[in-house]
This record gives structure tokens, sequence and C-alpha cells, in this order.
């Protein structure tokens, strides 16, 4: 693991249009107002931030994750209700895993309550807009800090 903490923020499909699809479920804000808000609140870590469309471009850097990053915060968007691909991929991380979403899924369609990111997530941050990422941030941080002290600790 880095010596100064690397975020991977790890955005699924649509998010490229946040700010213009549904803004009154997804707001007003762009995903680069997203990307900012996340470096600001990563505090000196190095963040990678990505969106991508296509699930196994979103694999591909879960895989490169598993080698580069302290901690993950991801908002699967639609694959984390139909993505088995995405679960296999993120149960080969030994760090923190961070689900994050801007919207509240267990409180819109019956389809969304299903999530194939949470069982392997630490935790999961969901319903405050923008503000799910700062949140999530912070906590894949605080718990990559953690991951790191108890791993000095065993050696």
């Amino acid at each position: 693991m880095p010596e100064t903490p690397v975020l991977y923020v790890l955005n699924g499909p649509n998010l490229n249009l946040l700010g213009v699809r549904e803004p009154d479920v997804y707001g007003r804000e762009t995903l680069d107002d997203v990307r900012l808000l996340c470096e600001r609140a990563a505090d000196g870590a190095a963040v990678v931030f990505r969106q991508t469309n296509h699930e196994g471009e979103l694999i591909d850097w879960i895989h490169e994750a598993r080698e580069k990053a302290s901690a993950l915060v991801i908002n699967p968007a639609g694959y984390g209700h139909t993505s088995v691909a995405l679960l296999d991929a993120l149960k080969t991380l030994t760090i923190p895993i961070v689900e994050c979403h801007l919207s509240n899924p267990a409180a819109r369609e019956r389809f969304r309550h299903r999530s194939y990111v949470s069982p392997v997530a630490a935790g999961v941050v969901s319903g405050f807009g923008p503000f799910s990422y700062e949140l999530a941030v912070k906590a894949a941080l605080r718990l990559a800090q953690e991951h790191r002290a108890a791993a000095d600790r065993s050696v």
C-alpha cells in the first residue's frame, strides 16, 4: 500500500449526465462538481476519480485498484442492481470498499432495493446527494488508515 493514501472513486453508467439527467432525483451538480468535492474531502490523499458507462471497464479499474489503492468508493449506479461480475471483482479486494449513491435506492423502485455491492462493502452512504460522496470519501480514508494500522501491528 502506498505511503500517501490513494483513494479510487469509481462511478458507473449514466453518472456522466449528472446535472441534466433527472435533476429532481440526482440534483443539479455535475460529475465534475462531485470530483472537486471528493478531492477537497480527501484532505491530501490522492484521488483517482473515474466514470464509465461500460461494465468491463469498471471491472478493469477495480482490478487496478487491487494493486494501487488504499480504499475504494464506488457508485455502481445501475450495475449495483444487476452485476454479479462487479460483485466478483469487488470480492478480490482486500482494501476497504464504501458503496455510495446520490439518491436513496431503498426509497425508490423495488428493483433498486437489492445491491450486489453491499455484501462486500464496509458501509453504504446514500440519499444525501453529492454530500454522500464527501461522507463516503471520509469513511473510506478512515477505514484505510485503520486497515494500515492493523497491518503494521501484525508485522
